[in-house]
């Protein structure tokens, strides 16, 4: 038995207790014996017990709570909220309550600073990536020009519309990149006002047009009233919207169907994008709003895009106090869904 355990500690001081007890009055002239055992028993006990329930509740318990602790600073293990610290007068149950959460405070900050070095050197890597092939790619055509192939009027303005194409795409890129950045620093706000949504989606229609009757597309519309006022920021909604359905043509099916639905709920409009192209499996729909996550890298470079656009979309839609959901089965399409809050015909002053 280990001399720093409670219970020896509190038999030997007890015993000592008791001997001295029982020592003085041995002294004291006239007491018999068995008052002197009864005295030395009853405080053997007494300090056995007294001293037992401080060493053993009011400190040994709590410093093997610190104990715990450390340990649990070592597993990272801090689950327990403060509410469920209960406060004490005892201080040393108040000293490792304190440690309890300042070391799980600082271990969420630890772990949250090691997540955003992790997506910095992903972001960082990723951004790289995604500036050079542009970049290369534009440089290649121009120095080949210099290199001579100017003089051959075809090859000449075929690299000049590659080149431009390439520096389009980092134009665009850029662009997404800053707005992105701008959302999520709080620098853009949202201009929430009344938005005819049915009147938004038909320009933003008549604008891709031109891409969906390339793969022989069609892009339909339903809804089941002419106006639809909903409180949104319109440029916003628009971008969204634009990036949404573009995408539904991207990956739809050669000469399919995107269908863009709005259904109304008591308070909201639901506003649901339709695409019948492959799908996207399981393990890649948690991630699709990350930027520049690719489902299949390789496809989506041949089809163009900066990789940004779900990624401003999600931020845009969160900005509207909303939500969006993507549901998708392989083979069978995709279809992303948001809300946004409804105005009533009779408000139509907002």
């Amino acid at each position: 038995m280990s001399p720093l355990n409670p219970k020896v500690i509190s038999v030997i001081l007890a015993l000592l207790i008791s001997a001295i007890t029982s020592g003085f009055l041995w002294f004291v002239p006239g007491t018999p014996g068995g008052t002197i055992f009864i005295a030395g028993a009853t405080t053997f006990f007494a300090t056995l017990i007294l001293v037992f329930y401080v060493l053993d509740y009011l400190i040994f318990e709590e410093i093997n709570k610190i104990y715990d602790t450390i340990q649990r600073l070592k597993l990272k293990d801090f689950n327990l909220s403060r509410k469920k610290i209960t406060k004490s007068v005892n201080p040393l149950k108040k000293l490792n309550n304190e440690i309890f959460v300042y070391v799980a405070k600082k271990q969420r900050e630890i772990d949250e600073l090691r997540r955003m070095e992790q997506f910095r050197r992903e972001f960082l890597a990723d951004i790289s990536h995604e500036l050079k092939t542009p970049i290369f790619a534009a440089q290649g055509f121009i120095h080949t020009l210099i290199d001579g192939a100017k003089d051959d009027e075809r090859v000449r303005d075929k690299f000049l519309q590659k080149a431009a194409k390439s520096l389009d795409g980092l134009d665009a890129l850029v662009a997404d990149l800053l707005t992105l950045s701008q959302i999520e620093a709080g620098e853009i706000k949202m201009h929430r006002e009344r938005v005819d949504l049915v009147k938004v989606t038909h320009e933003v229609i008549e604008q891709l047009e031109p891409r969906a009757n390339q793969r022989e597309i069609k892009v339909k519309l339903h809804t089941p009233q002419d106006q639809i006022f909903v409180k949104a920021d319109a440029y916003r909604i628009s971008q969204a919207l634009t990036n949404l359905i573009d995408n539904a043509i991207k990956y739809g099916r050669d000469g399919g169907k995107v269908n863009v639905t709005f259904t109304e709920d008591k308070k909201d409009w639901e506003i649901e994008v339709k695409d019948d192209g492959p799908g996207i499996p399981p393990e890649h729909l948690n991630r699709i709003f990350e930027r520049f996550y690719r489902v299949e890298k390789s496809r989506s470079k041949e089809k163009g895009g900066t990789g940004l656009g779900l990624a401003i979309v999600k931020h845009i839609v969160n900005a509207h106090k909303s939500k969006i959901t993507v549901m998708s089965r392989v083979d069978k399409g995709t279809t992303f869904s948001f809300k946004l809050d409804k105005i009533e015909e009779k408000l139509a002053g907002f």
